[in-house]
């Protein structure tokens, strides 16, 4: 092993790495600082603030010059003859700590404005910190700056330490948009400098894996795949009524690209081609407009395949499909490494890992967030944003769209209101007041896209058994049936099976990992395309995005929303028959089920419904009646900002005190803290967990293992690891052990059952 070079002896170092020969390089401090100043400022240029990352790049890692830090990451290399990768991250016991001091430093030179750079530097390792925070709780910030850092200053350069001009605006002007937007700024600078430090460590720790980063085409060069792309599917489309209309609905997206960026409304029904259409629109206003990526937004992670397969077609490894299962909780040196920063033209990811990274505090969560700056940002199936997170949604998209030429298009066939109105009680809901709508005529859009005539029982009340509703399905030699619970989808699963009809019954729901499902979508699809017998019972993840095609569909009572998405996998295509040959309508039936819809919004939304549809004698899927659903739907929630979100973030932001942490920690879609993420044993992905286990997270890796990741509620989890049936393979990251807990039909099962009131997608 060879120690040192000599130029190290004297000059403070940042990093340090063993090569394979055995042989020790030094990364200098004063060369990283300089560095990640430069990359922070080029990211911060895209929303006029690099004069600020450049300072927070240049004094992030002040905390490195102190004798105390040189020694450590010394004595646990080269010079104690072991290598230790992670000397630089701090967190755990016997690491120096080296943040705080520049965070000390930045309050001392600007006083309130530095609390700026001290979060920033503070928590480029641990997180964004909270303001105060309880004893018991993680260290506060305004705790860490009342620590003593007296004697480091004097070993630090000059021209480092010294940094008093600012040629940008102050936070408090139009910049961020105030107190209510600087929260938002604040976090796009960490981003900036997290992502800036992680790319620079990267390059010195792993030159090729740094490499490999590079090589993604523009969206200039997507955009003429794409649209060479639809003129082969436009050719060899057939000219049936429904493929006219979705060549218009193409046509209009493509003409209003043009206009100016903002908050836009994509308004088709289900089977208007929303997502090719969407696309069309996102990619030629990106290049019109110069925006630097396409982010495609879904609400399930359990739909996000088939999106993400179709973009793949067209684009191939241009596209990232990041879902928010994999992220390690607890980070190392490779983790940190393989954590995504979105730097691929084209996203496709969901609304946890969207929204939720908008609100997190964590550095592997924070770190894409200024490539989400002067983008195209798609949300599909836009109706399905929780209602107890919708305001501060709402207000972040408001300051994305204001502040950081964002361009959001709300694509859905049931738009919600999302427009400012009163909420019951007279509590105003702030919401996005200028939304323009890209289809021209959307009304006469849905009466030329109707197919299917819904019936809904005289009696929303008396529920039905599932045995009266499986011999009702048994008549249909092809029907989809959709659930809103994982439990009734087995219990009307098994009821088809028995019956000798129904033996080759299908079942999906999100207990089946990812590649599971993609592949019994496409069979489904095969034996709808050869008009082959088929019977489906899946649960309501079906209804977003999977293009599939039934002359008949049942919905158990739900929201009008499902109902609708429902109806969209219906005589999709409009080429249903009768048996003289003549074109028909399809069928879509709704029936009360025997169990209630689980508490929360699922049987809110339902409740609504029955509210709006008792003694309705009109079309269930007139827009005007969907509008009056979202506005009973939201009025009714309990609220739009279940946890005060709002409030936390701006009643002491003028001071510059925000509670970072405790936002990051309320502010989840789904609780995470309820559920935990297990790699499951599917086809041949064994090789994948064996590298998993042996080398660790990398990037490419994680990707692949999305694919065999399902959800389940920590306390089935926890009987799990008890029964030895899944282990630990790395840090929070958990796998399949044997054979016996998935199966092939159902996915995940646990002594054979499924647990009802927590499994419900």
């Amino acid at each position: 092993m060879v120690g040192m070079n000599e130029k190290s002896e004297n000059q403070p170092l940042a990093h340090v790495r063993q090569d394979k020969r055995g042989e020790w390089h030094e990364h200098l401090l004063d060369e990283h600082l300089r560095s990640v100043a430069v990359i922070a400022a080029d990211f911060a240029n895209h929303f006029g603030s690099s004069d600020w990352a450049d300072v927070a790049g240049l004094w992030h890692d002040l905390g490195k010059y102190s004798n105390e830090f040189q020694q450590y990451i010394k004595n646990v290399s080269g010079y104690a003859n072991r290598y230790e990768p992670e000397a630089h991250i701090e967190g755990k016991q016997g690491r120096v700590d080296h943040s705080t001091a520049g965070a000390i430093h930045a309050v001392r030179q600007f006083g309130t404005h530095g609390r700026i750079f001290a979060y920033l530097i503070a928590g480029h390792h641990a997180g964004l910190p909270d303001w105060s925070a309880a004893d018991t709780g993680p260290k506060a910030l305004s705790k860490r700056l009342g620590e003593e850092q007296n004697h480091l200053l004097d070993r630090i350069p000059a021209q480092t330490i010294s940094q008093e001009i600012f040629t940008q605006p102050r936070p408090t002007t139009k910049l961020c948009g105030g107190a209510a937007g600087l929260h938002l700024w604040l976090r796009m600078l960490f981003s900036c400098l997290v992502d800036a430090d992680f790319l620079d460590t990267e390059a010195f720790m792993d030159g090729d894996k740094a490499a490999a980063r590079s090589g993604y085409r523009d969206l200039s060069n997507l955009l003429t795949d794409f649209d060479l792309y639809m003129a082969n599917k436009s050719a060899s489309a057939e000219a049936t009524p429904v493929n006219i209309i979705r060549a218009d609905i193409l046509r209009q997206c493509r003409k209003k690209a043009s206009l100016i960026p903002g908050l836009y409304s994509l308004t088709v029904p289900t089977g208007g081609g929303k997502t090719l259409s969407g696309m069309a629109f996102a990619l030629r206003h990106a290049v019109q407009h110069k925006k630097q990526r396409i982010i495609y937004v879904i609400p399930y992670t359990s739909i996000i395949e088939q999106t993400a397969g179709i973009f793949r077609e067209i684009f191939g490894d241009n596209v990232v499909e990041h879902h928010a299962n994999l992220d390690p909780e607890r980070e190392d040196a490779r983790s940190r490494l393989a954590t995504e920063n979105w730097d691929a033209p084209i996203i496709v990811t969901t609304n946890v890992q969207f929204f939720e990274s908008l609100f997190a505090a964590r550095t592997s969560r924070c770190r894409k967030l200024h490539n989400i700056v002067n983008s195209v940002v798609v949300l599909d199936e836009a109706q399905l944003l929780p209602p107890e997170f919708l305001q501060p949604i709402a207000d972040v998209m408001n300051q994305l769209a204001s502040h950081y030429g964002v361009t959001f298009v709300l694509s859905t066939a049931t738009q919600p209101a999302l427009g400012s109105f009163q909420l019951f009680g007279g509590k105003p809901f702030r919401g996005l007041d200028n939304v323009r709508e890209i289809m021209d005529d959307p009304d006469a859009l849905y009466q030329k896209l109707k197919r299917v005539e819904v019936s809904v029982p005289e009696d929303l009340l008396t529920p039905r058994d599932w045995e009266s509703i499986a011999a009702q399905l048994l008549q249909h030699p092809s029907v989809l049936c959709i659930v809103s619970r994982r439990d009734d989808a087995r219990e009307l699963h098994r009821l088809m099976t028995a019956n000798e009809h129904g033996k080759d019954t299908l079942h999906l729901s999100a207990l089946m990992c990812g590649e599971h499902r993609s592949r019994i979508i496409r069979y489904i699809k095969w034996r709808l395309k050869k008009n082959k017998p088929l019977r489906v019972i899946s649960t309501q993840l079906v209804e977003a995005g999977v293009d599939v095609d039934f002359p008949v569909v049942y919905r158990a009572l739900a929201g009008l929303d499902s109902i609708a998405q429902a109806a969209g996998r219906c005589n999709r295509e409009g080429k249903l028959k009768d048996a003289e040959g003549i074109l028909i309508k399809g069928r879509v039936v709704v029936f009360v089920p025997p169990k209630p819809a689980p508490s929360g919004p699922l049987l809110q939304a339902a409740q609504a419904t029955k509210s709006l549809l008792s003694g309705y004698k009109g079309d269930v899927l007139e827009r005007n009646l969907s509008k009056r659903f979202f506005e009973k739907f939201f009025s009714d929630a309990p609220s739009l900002d279940k946890h005060g979100i709002h409030e936390l973030l701006t009643q002491d932001a003028r001071d510059c005190q925000i509670q970072f942490r405790t936002v990051a920690e309320k502010f989840r879609l789904i609780d995470d803290s309820a559920y935990q993420t297990i790699l499951v044993r599917y086809g041949n992905n064994d090789t994948f967990l064996g590298k998993l286990e042996k080398d660790g997270p990398e990037r490419w890796l994680m990707r692949k293992l999305q694919r065999y990741s399902v959800n389940l509620p920590k306390y089935l989890f926890a009987q799990l690891e008890k029964n030895g049936d899944v282990r630990e393979i790395w840090q929070g990251i958990y796998a399949q052990v044997g054979d016996t807990l998935y199966d092939k039909t159902f996915g995940v099962v646990i002594d054979g059952n499924i647990a009802p009131d927590d499994l419900t997608v």
